[in-house]
């Protein structure tokens, strides 16, 4: 906030900074703008997503008690032997600022009978049912992650933006408009006073 007496330089520097204001509250409405458009651009595939998630889970864990049911715990550990190491590889890039990772490649996680190294006569079909499911259920959290992580970064970069541009446009542009009133209040005022006492003058000289 610029202070100090009513003068000519404090008018003008208050009007620079008032210009300032509305320049900087232009960019960042366009920049509001521009994250609500991403959003709404990916709201739906994120919904679909979620959507497609939760029906995979609902379907996977009654499977997964019926497997639970029929090899107990020990015997689903054993069937799963080994444990697979699944590499995947994310590229770093920027949305409007905002720092995210995007998931490039992965390898495929749905494997066959045959994949899994397990003979069917071995087991009961309740367990590779299971994890077939929990497979495809792997798959979709995966693929929905890097979307999921850059709609809560955008959605906490909205909420910083419109801050801030609250904070321009109803905290410092107005104090600064109020300072700039009294200003020219008080220039204007010395100038009638300046322009009285002149008049005076000349009458008492006259």
């Amino acid at each position: 906030m610029i202070g100090g007496p009513a003068t000519r330089q404090n008018l003008l520097g208050l009007q620079r900074r008032l210009a300032r204001v509305a320049k900087g509250a232009a960019l960042l409405r366009r920049k509001r703008e521009a994250l609500v458009t991403e959003l709404f651009r990916l709201a739906r595939p994120a919904a679909a997503a979620r959507v497609s998630i939760a029906e995979c889970a609902t379907h996977a864990y009654p499977l997964l008690l019926d497997a639970l049911r029929d090899e107990g715990y020990a015997g689903l550990r054993a069937i799963g032997w080994p444990e697979r190491e699944l590499s995947v590889v994310l590229e770093p890039r920027q949305v409007w600022g905002i720092s995210i990772s995007d998931l490039v490649h992965r390898p495929p996680l749905r494997r066959s009978l045959s994949g899994r190294g397990t003979s069917p006569s071995w087991t009961a079909l309740s367990a590779p049912h299971t994890a077939s499911a929990f497979e495809t259920l792997t798959e979709l959290l995966l693929d929905a992650a890097g979307r999921e992580a850059l709609l809560r970064r955008l959605g906490e970069a909205l909420s910083r933006t419109s801050r801030q541009v609250n904070t321009l446009e109803r905290r410092l542009d107005p104090s600064l408009r109020r300072q700039l009133t009294a200003v020219r209040r008080t220039l204007d005022e010395r100038e009638r006073e300046e322009h009285l006492r002149r008049a005076r003058l000349l009458r008492s000289v006259g």
